[in-house]
């Protein structure tokens, strides 16, 4: 790379950082004139071009929780891009996460003053995986604490918490959380988001097993307890086990019906039957009771059932 290019693109780079991508392009546009095949100036012009091509879109929206939202899912588009890429300049990624996610933020920043719980567990939210993804993972965590405040017990708010504890290096909180937050509602979690290797790792071997979508946020929970991933568990209140064994009752009687979708009802139905066991285990219940769910986990998946019992 010539001297002039390198000086350049440290400039092109500081403006993406700070979300200005057509000042950038025009610097990128001279240095093509000495330098047509840079790969660093090629895929940072892509990259340029991608974030510009969205400007042009956001054009006529005067929201900033939507401007927010498409800056978020363009972000995912963003990732498709990048692993259809042969070279990847990784300055260049970096900067342009920065500047993504620098821009989200101050969307959010507008609207903290929002007094509707619901919505405003949302802000905070999306404001939390801002931090994240800029690295400011203190920050990342007051966000998220605000959002579960406003809204309790919201499998998406833990899932984001967990994945900052394992930022931070404390795996065992992360575990405990993603646990509780995969058995709420494992369908409401983005998976897009989540970057420590603990969750990663378990969502990628989960995917191995062939799942996508809305039936690999199922599975992985499954997964997390065969794996020894999901291994810190918290105890249950009594209305707890009680809502478990009622969920557990009405979906082993829609599992007799020949016409339910048994993708989803039996990820579900495991991942109930394998956090009754840990109550019936921490408890300290008769072993009676945890050998008639193993029985039942075998019936419904026999694979399973021979994971679980190694």
């Amino acid at each position: 790379m010539q001297k002039q290019t390198e000086d350049g693109l440290k400039e092109v780079l500081a403006l993406i950082e700070t979300g200005r991508p057509v000042e950038a392009q025009k610097i990128l546009d001279r240095l093509f004139e000495t330098d047509l095949e840079c790969e660093e100036l090629v895929f940072t012009n892509r990259c340029c071009v991608f974030w510009i091509d969205l400007l042009k879109k956001e054009e006529t929206s005067r929201d900033s929780f939507e401007t927010g939202e498409n800056l978020l899912n363009e972000w995912k588009s963003f990732g498709t891009f990048v692993s259809k890429s042969k070279y990847v300049y990784e300055p260049a990624l970096y900067a342009v996460q920065k500047g993504f996610f620098s821009s989200a933020l101050k969307e959010y920043e507008k609207l903290y003053g929002e007094r509707n719980p619901a919505q405003r567990a949302e802000i905070m939210k999306r404001a939390g995986i801002c931090y994240k993804k800029l690295g400011d993972f203190e920050n990342a965590k007051a966000m998220l604490a605000e959002a579960n405040r406003a809204l309790p017990g919201d499998a998406s708010i833990l899932a984001e918490f967990a994945d900052c504890y394992s930022l931070c290096g404390d795996d065992r909180s992360a575990k405990v959380l993603f646990r509780e937050a995969f058995f709420i509602d494992a369908e409401s979690i983005d998976l897009d988001f989540l970057e420590s290797q603990l969750i990663r790792c378990l969502i990628s071997r989960t995917s191995e097993k062939g799942y996508s979508g809305r039936i690999l946020n199922l599975w992985i929970p499954v997964y997390g307890v065969l794996f020894g991933i999901f291994n810190m568990k918290r105890d249950l209140l009594p209305q707890d086990v009680g809502r478990l064994k009622q969920s557990i009752y009405a979906m082993e009687n829609e599992y007799k019906n020949p016409s339910c979708n048994t993708d989803i009802l039996i990820p579900k139905l495991l991942n109930c039957y394998f956090r009754l066991i840990d109550h019936y285990d921490s408890t300290h219940e008769h072993i009676s009771k945890i050998n008639e769910i193993i029985i039942k986990i075998k019936l419904l998946d026999p694979a399973v059932h021979e994971m679980y019992r190694r």
